[in-house]
Formats: structure tokens, sequence, C-alpha cells
């Protein structure tokens, strides 16, 4: 490791609880946190393209296996807390570790705020006076994320618990429809191929940007490590085999739906729940609705899980304030949960009078672009950490990784990257004020 200057603000190895998640527990993490709110909206976006965004699910589903190798690799050799800071910090040092740690926990809290208000919105399909107001609507996103919150401070074992139902639950509907619903595909959805008239490669690129949000995720086992038992065989595993389990889910459900549905209609709020309701019926497409609500809660839950790993392992190695290492005798952070949710409200409360698309559309390529930093610098880590190591297929895997999340970082757009290049200068002056501290002392 290099040499930092910081002294680690470890907790005695005696104060530590043993590791309670398995691998499945640590897979369904993994699956539960890609497929979240954003899978029930794809298909309206992608209905203009029609059967071209294909092309763009190839490219994304492509660069997301190749991060979930890198972030396997990484897990392999060094089992460690906190995922991309953790590699991060092994690889180049505190400075690049506080911008990966930072930027991570940016990305988990706003995109935690976007799920919530995803939720809200499903959720009021099923109870429409929980939505009824904005001020009801809130209130609903925010109840979901304060739930999620508490069942977090119960524990990392009470949280997989809750992970592994709602995965189960999810995945369940989608491999209905994405197994049944192709069978009903006719021919005619394929032609024209691509409906836009804009051309495949204008296709493939748009498509791309809007698919990727669907595998942000795939390192989420990484980050509890010190939490998962066996971390150098378990961590790799659950990374791989759910990063494709989601992957398959992901692409199979959404295409079908979008090739279900009619081309020439509206785009529709509640994509799954219409194209189920055309297989089966009304009460297919009620059960849609919840699945939908389910898919959100899950995937809100595992990511408050990760928003207090994070900061956690920082505070551990002295580059965020001692208080977010501090945790309960169930060994949950419960301060790092705490402000993290309070952040996400406050980002909920702000702008929930706002149009609920396009605060949701913003929030994510915001987390997106934050989250696309970490895993730039990951590739970049295992390429340095691998150095004369003569592993060639390991590192053309790496430099393909390190250059789809370039590109795709620029892909967020002008606004979301100057975002999120604002909110990582906001956090430099407290590492200054961190170091210095421990300088002193």
């Amino acid at each position: 490791m290099p040499d930092t200057g910081f002294a680690a603000a470890q907790s005695p190895a005696s104060a530590e609880r043993p590791p309670q998640l398995g691998l499945w527990t640590a897979t369904a993490l993994v699956v539960g946190n890609m497929i979240g709110s954003g899978l029930f909206l794809l298909p309206a976006a992608l209905a203009p393209w029609g059967a071209a965004a294909l092309l763009g699910w190839g490219l994304s589903a492509g660069g997301a296996l190749c991060l979930a190798a890198v972030f396997a690799w990484l897990a392999l050799r060094h089992p460690v807390r906190g995922g991309p800071y953790a590699y991060a910090r092994l690889a180049f040092g505190d400075g690049v570790a506080f911008a990966v740690a930072w930027s991570y926990w940016v990305s988990i809290w706003s995109g935690n705020a976007a799920i919530a208000v995803a939720f809200a919105g499903y959720f009021g399909r099923l109870l429409p006076a929980s939505t009824a107001t904005p001020a009801a609507a809130a209130a609903t996103a925010a109840g979901a994320l304060w739930v999620c919150t508490l069942t977090n401070i119960a524990g990392v074992r009470a949280a997989g618990r809750v992970q592994l139902v709602t995965t189960v639950l999810k995945l369940l509907p989608l491999a209905a429809i994405a197994l049944v619903g192709v069978w009903y595909v006719e021919a005619a959805a394929f032609v024209p191929f691509e409906r836009s008239g804009r051309g495949l490669v204008p296709a493939a690129v748009a498509t791309a940007a809007l698919t990727l949000w669907a595998f942000l995720g795939l390192e989420s086992a990484t980050v509890p490590a010190g939490d998962v038992r066996d971390p150098a065989r378990t961590v790799p595993r659950a990374t791989l085999l759910g990063t494709v389990l989601a992957a398959a889910a992901t692409v199979l459900a959404c295409m079908a739906v979008v090739l279900l549905l009619p081309a020439d209609g509206p785009p529709s709020t509640a994509p799954f729940a219409e194209a189920a309701e055309r297989l089966w019926g009304p009460a297919a497409g009620v059960a849609f609705g919840v699945s939908a609500a389910i898919a959100c809660y899950g995937a809100l839950n595992g990511w408050v899980l990760l928003q207090g790993q994070v900061p956690l392992a920082a505070a551990r190695d002295g580059l965020f304030p001692a208080l977010f290492a501090r945790r309960n005798s169930q060994g949950a952070p419960v301060a790092a949960l705490l402000i993290s949710s309070a952040l996400a409200t406050g980002l909920v409360v702000a702008n929930f009078r706002q149009d609920l698309v396009g605060l949701f559309t913003f929030v994510l390529l915001l987390a997106t672009a934050v989250t696309l930093l970490p895993f730039l610098v990951c590739a970049a880590a295992l390429l340095r950490l691998d150095a004369g190591r003569g592993r060639g297929a390991r590192r053309i895997v790496a430099v393909l990784a390190l250059v789809f999340s370039g590109a795709a970082l620029l892909a967020t757009g002008l606004a979301a990257l100057a975002w999120g290049a604002a909110l990582l200068a906001a956090g430099w002056p407290l590492y200054a004020w961190q170091r210095r501290r421990l300088s002193i002392s």
C-alpha cells in the first residue's frame, strides 16, 4: 500500500462481528441493486428505437461484464471492505481514494433519492392517496427511504434477508414476461429494425446511454466485503454471477416489453404492467405494478446498505470524520446511514414539486456520472496493481473497461458532468480539514 501519511482508524479486531453474508445473499445484493426502478421505466424510453435497442444493450452489457471482471479480479486479490474506494487507495493513495469515496457516496445517496421517487410513483398506482398531492408523494418517498434505513440499522444480516426476499420476488415476474412474452412477439415488431430513422450508429449510442443505468450496482458485493464470509472466493463469484443474472433478466424482459407494445402509440408510463395486461389480463397488470414497487423497494434497501458501508470504510482509514466509523451492537454504521438518508431526503423534499420524470432523469444522469468516475479509477487500479504480472487477457479486459467507463462518462452530458464536478469539489475542504487534523494529532 502507498505511504499515505494517515493513521488507520480501524477498530480492534475483537470488536468486529463475524461475517454474516454468504454467496446467495451477496449475489442478491448485486442483482437487487442492478434490477431497480430504472428497469421498469426503460421500455418506454427505448420504444422509439425499436429492435435496434438491442445494439445499445450489447454495448452496455459488454462494458458491464468487463467491469464485473475487473471487480472480481480486484476482490480475489484484495478482499477488503470498501469496494471501489479501497481499490483506489491500494493503487493510488489517499487523494484519489478520497475522490472515489466521496464521488461514490454522493452517487449512492443521490441515486437513492431517485429510487425513492420512483417507488412513490409505483406505490401511488396501487394506493392513489399516497401520491394524491406533492406533499403526500414526498412523504411516501421519504417514508420508504427511512424504513430501509431502520432495517439497515438493525444490522447487515437483517438488510441482507430483505434483499434476498425482494430479489426473488422481483425476478419471478421478470422471468415470466421474459420467457413467456417473447413467444408472443410477432415478426412485424422487428420491421423496421430501427424505428427512429436516425441510423444504426446513433441508435446504438443513444440506447447504450439509456441502458447503462440498468447495470450500475455490479460492484455492490465488493463494498461490504468485511461482512462477507470467505470474501476472497464469495465476492468475485457473487459479482460475476449477479451481473450475468441481472443482465439476462433485464435485457430479455425489457426487449420483450418493447416489442410487445405498439410502436405507434403514446409512451407508456407503466410499460411492464401494460404488457402484462395485454398478455394475461387486468389482474396481471396489477400484479406487475406490485412487482415494480417491490423492485424499487429492494433496490432502495440494497443501496441504503451501501450508503453506510462506503463512508464507514473511508472513516476507518482517516479520510472521513471518525463519526462515520461508529457502529452499533448489530455492526451497523448508524451515523453514516442517518446522515446519508438525511441528505437523500433533503433532495427529495427540495425538488419534489418539479416534474417527476424530469427530476428522476436528471438525478439518474447525475448518479451515473459520479459512479462512472470510481469505475474508471478501478479499471486503472487493476492495471497498476497487476503491472509486471504478464496477464495479457486481464489487462485487455481492464483496458476495455477503462475505455468504456470514460466514453460512458462523457455520454452522460454536460449538465451531469458539471453538477458532478461541483459536488466532487465540495468534498475537498473536508479532505483538507481531515488531513490537517490528523497531521496535528
